[in-house]
């Protein structure tokens, strides 16, 4: 009896080392690492694809840390995936739109690409109009990232890690971003990020993937039910450059405090939205105090999709899909048309550096910047 007694504890550790083991293997299976293409210069882009207990899946790609495809059940239970992209490399290598990327340096217009900073004049690269958008010709959302698949217990998550060098794109001190998705055991996408500089510069990434909850791309997104916790946004000129302003939503088209189908005021006669060719602005959110908010939520009825986007952000651009055309083709051929998806990026105020209104976005050395964003998935 006292020899059984005795191996009780070893026989408990090995039982436990056991079941660890079993979990860590689970895991590992939960994140499926497949070579996506090659670049022109023989880099390998590799998709990494995260499935979570419940069946939800994010393909995310090295190339631009960009999110490739995220399935969600609808109503009745069926998968579909919910946001644009294509099925190939070279096409993402090609893409203007953005598509399910990491943008940044600094997400969102710069007028004319200048900023003054601790005083010098910055010129940064002018690709959108006489503007800078988007960190540039040659962003993050073009750059190869290095992978990491995380380990846990329930949701699987990769770690993208880039290193922008001093003066690219224009852009002062080498910044170092991490950015790790999260695909959760509550249906939701989580994006952290985090980065660091050497040299005083300016950082406001934010993350554009293009939404159409429905499932089927061939419709419009102009029946989904948006709501933006925000009393204000920031206007902008007929190039698209915020004013410095603020502007109340009240009594516009603009106001999305009740859920509001997207299409209900879009083709107004509002001089907001003839600059924008629609909704393409930034909203002011509510009560900002730097902790995660719920800050706008997305409803599809035909599916029964539901996404709820949270943030600690001080901002959210809404873009309604203006400029796609229809000449980009897309997952399974699908040419992207007109409307048929839209956008929900957080971020700090288009234009800030030129802005003293605006919250700063400042980065100094020593200084962590750290972001969360959330975009959560169920139905009613």
């Amino acid at each position: 009896m006292k020899k059984v007694l005795q191996l009780c504890p070893l026989f408990i550790l090995l039982l436990v080392s056991t079941v660890y083991s079993m979990s860590n293997k689970e895991v590992l299976q939960m994140i499926e690492k497949k070579l996506f293409g090659k670049l022109s210069d023989g880099s390998e882009i590799f998709a990494y694809t995260l499935k979570n207990q419940n069946g939800m899946t994010a393909k995310i790609i090295n190339y631009g840390a960009i999110v490739v495809s995220l399935t969600a059940p609808d109503k009745n239970g069926k998968f579909d995936d919910i946001v644009l992209g294509y099925d190939n490399l070279d096409s993402y290598v090609a893409d203007n739109n953005y598509f399910g990327a990491i943008v940044g340096r600094y997400g969102n217009r710069i007028g004319k690409g200048k900023f003054l900073l601790e005083g010098k004049t910055y010129q940064l690269t002018i690709n959108n109009g006489e503007n800078h958008l988007h960190g540039g010709k040659t962003g993050f959302n073009k750059k190869v990232w290095s992978a990491e698949p995380i380990e846990s217990e329930t949701d699987p998550a990769l770690k993208l890690t880039y290193v922008s060098k001093d003066r690219e794109e224009g852009y002062p001190g080498t910044v170092t971003i991490t950015v790790v998705y999260t695909l959760t055991k509550n249906n939701e996408l989580k994006i952290e990020y985090t980065g660091t500089t050497d040299k005083t510069t300016i950082f406001n990434p934010t993350h554009h993937s293009y939404f159409n909850l429905s499932g089927n791309m061939n419709t419009t997104i102009l029946d989904n039910e948006l709501w933006i916790n925000a009393d204000k946004i920031t206007p902008v000129d007929n190039s698209l450059i915020t004013t410095g302003e603020y502007a109340d939503v009240a009594n516009t088209p603009m106001d999305f405090r009740s859920p509001k189908k997207v299409g209900k005021d879009i083709n107004a006669d509002f001089e907001q939205l003839k600059f924008g060719l629609g909704y393409d602005h930034n909203w002011v959110i509510n009560g900002y105090n730097k902790k995660v908010n719920k800050i706008a939520s997305l409803y599809e009825a035909g599916s029964g999709r539901y996404m709820e986007m949270y943030s600690d952000q001080p901002g959210v651009q809404f873009y309604s899909g203006n400029f796609l055309d229809g000449t980009a083709a897309g997952k399974k051929g699908v040419k992207y048309q007109h409307r048929s998806a839209l956008c929900l990026e957080a971020q700090c105020f288009p234009d800030s550096p030129n802005k003293p209104k605006f919250p700063s976005v400042i980065l100094k050395p020593g200084e962590v910047y750290k972001q969360t964003t959330i975009y959560k998935f169920s139905t009613k």
